[in-house]
């Protein structure tokens, strides 16, 4: 048995900008980008056609919608707005650290995020003192795909070596951490199982 664990909402809370498209306007006028006058319905639309359940990269979006209004900005410098806009508080969840190292014991442990923002889950990480905990990371704007797609969670087992099948997902969110169930797995949800009681529900496991 091999577990993977959520990120946000499960094992951290952060704290996200109330206003995304006025937190990357304001670092794109920062590195000298002019922001057109109706960003926030240009940040609103779609710009990069993707399959259903692929993952896009906030930079890549927000300079298709910087393009798209004719404005050229360098994709390094959308990345790094990007980045800016999103550094985040983290407030680790009571219990995280004990659910992460008990799953451990038990077999190999990963995490599997959605998250498309470039370096937001490692930042993440180690503000909230969970950098290498975990034998693999996996991230949607890293392997292309969101949960619940199951090539999200296909990927989170590949890199611990092991199939869907063998995987337990903990996660706080039925319709997207849940999707492990459609892919063979077994869901434990945060929201019904604490984590404190993580790795009991672990070792009930026929």
């Amino acid at each position: 048995m091999a577990v993977t664990f959520d990120l946000f909402g499960t094992l951290v809370d952060v704290e996200y900008p109330s206003d995304p498209a006025e937190a990357v306007a304001r670092e794109l006028e920062s590195r000298g980008v002019t922001v057109p006058d109706d960003w926030h319905v240009a940040y609103g639309e779609q710009h990069v056609e993707a399959p259903a359940g692929a993952e896009v990269p906030l930079p890549a979006h927000v300079a298709r919608a910087l393009d798209s209004r004719g404005v050229d900005a360098e994709q390094n410098v959308a990345r790094h707005a990007v980045i800016a806009a999103f550094d985040p508080d983290v407030t680790r969840r009571d219990g995280a650290i004990d659910a992460v190292r008990g799953a451990g014991e038990r077999g190999p442990v990963g995490l599997l995020s959605n998250c498309a923002v470039p370096e937001l889950v490692p930042r993440t990480l180690i503000r909230a003192g969970l950098r290498g905990e975990f034998d693999a990371v996996t991230t949607s704007v890293g392997c292309g795909w969101r949960k619940p797609h199951p090539s999200a969670f296909e990927a989170a087992a590949e890199a611990l070596d092991t199939s869907t099948t063998a995987l337990v997902h903990v996660g706080d969110d039925a319709e997207t951490d849940g999707g492990i169930v459609a892919a063979g797995g077994r869901f434990v949800d945060v929201t019904e199982t604490p984590l404190s009681e993580v790795v009991g529900e672990l070792e009930a496991e026929p």
